[in-house]
């Protein structure tokens, strides 16, 4: 299957081998008389050049393997292993009848997509918890005519069917979603890009995965247009009047974690500029947040960020989408009555969860916590499996 104006985005991008990446590095520093090092022998050959008139290759060893451990370490608490769901699909019992409300008329199928709201799994997970169900579902329910796009980097070239896992088979009950495999090489060609992509130490860099997420949701935009979202967003109401427009998240910085933009804006295409002119992926949302906040100033001829349209591009208000500031995400498991919630949540159109900062946080389902409530409210099926599980759970400790 095909997005409208474009080639498929499917495939799985193999990872660097750690001597090919060495190899790169040492070039023509290598042993006399090698200029490849054979994989079964790399690493004896590797210690051989580190040991002898190489010593600065120690550092970029040491940088090597710092680099795998923050990929490791980043992606592994990305969510909470206790917030996750037992893996299996859901029961016959549980069907898409029991978690998803007839009213949205699944065996009618929705009507024809007025456009594309994105997610992007970059790294290689494919066992979603549940605030990635969570913000799926939501983007679904408040977007019924437009289709709701999930890439995951993990998903295999041309296997017939998802695996098996519960927020799968849940979100699979949404006539408008499609989850699909991510090809990063479809995706970036034609763009500047993807040399960036290509060269063969950039998957050694330290924040090279929140990077790469960073470009994926750039090139999508000026590719593709309509909407992108985080998967730690849970989605209040429909975003499609939002025409070319991004969120401020605080006093000093734009944010990219939503976006919407028409296919072909200039304003993504300086983007993908400045992605490349002013590339430092040493530096944690120099490409992201960083990136958005410069362009932004040039196209507005600013030197400080406030809510506005300019040029037909807007930054809209932090209560729009980060009405809980990143500094503030603990408010998120705090109580709240209904009066306040509502009061909260007035001029807002979806809520970032900051989930990089709250992933570790045990959220009680149910409660009067922010955060189930919004569960409750804007992605009923996620919350009806967690409390299923949260019984299961509570049993098995009796």
């Amino acid at each position: 299957m095909r997005l409208e104006g474009s080639s498929e985005i499917i495939l799985k991008q193999p990872r660097i081998n750690f001597c090919i990446w060495l190899q790169a590095i040492l070039g023509e520093h290598t042993l006399a008389g090698e200029r490849m090092l054979r994989t079964p022998s790399c690493l004896l050959k590797l210690t051989r050049v580190v040991l002898s008139h190489k010593p600065w290759a120690l550092f970029l060893l040491i940088i090597g393997f710092l680099s795998f451990a923050y990929d490791k370490l980043y992606w592994g608490v990305w969510e909470d292993p206790k917030s996750r769901a037992p893996t299996h699909s859901l029961s016959a019992e549980n069907s898409c009848a029991h978690y998803v409300p007839s009213a949205l008329n699944i065996a009618a199928g929705p009507s024809p997509p007025t456009g594309n709201v994105f997610f992007v799994e970059t790294s290689e997970q494919t066992s979603p918890g549940y605030l990635f169900s969570c913000s799926v579902e939501s983007a679904a329910r408040t977007h019924p005519t437009s289709r709701v796009v999930v890439l995951m980097k993990g998903l295999a070239k041309g296997k017939a069917s998802l695996p098996k896992h519960w927020a799968f088979s849940l979100l699979s009950c949404f006539p408008n979603v499609e989850i699909r495999p991510l090809d990063l090489m479809e995706l970036f060609s034609g763009t500047p890009l993807k040399r960036w992509y290509l060269w063969p130490l950039r998957h050694w860099e330290p924040y090279f995965l929140p990077v790469l997420s960073d470009a994926c949701r750039i090139v999508l935009m000026w590719k593709f247009g309509g909407i992108y979202l985080d998967t730690d967003f849970i989605v209040l109401k429909n975003l499609e009047n939002l025409t070319n427009a991004l969120g401020i998240q605080d006093d000093y910085e734009l944010n990219g974690a939503f976006l919407s933009f028409k296919a072909k804006h200039k304003f993504m295409e300086l983007c993908m500029q400045d992605f490349v002119q002013n590339y430092n992926g040493w530096v944690w949302g120099h490409q992201g947040p960083e990136l958005l906040t410069r362009v932004f100033k040039k196209w507005c001829s600013l030197g400080t960020i406030k809510s506005m349209n300019c040029k037909g591009v807007s930054a809209l208000a932090q209560e729009v989408v980060y009405p809980i500031p990143w500094q503030n995400w603990k408010k998120l498991f705090e109580a709240v009555s209904a009066l306040e919630f509502q009061k909260l949540l007035k001029n807002t159109y979806a809520v970032h969860i900051w989930n990089k900062l709250s992933h570790g946080t045990k959220l009680e389902i149910p409660s009067q916590a922010l955060l189930a409530q919004l569960y409750a409210q804007f992605c009923p099926a996620t919350y009806a499996k967690m409390k299923q599980d949260s019984e299961v759970l509570s049993r098995r400790a009796v």
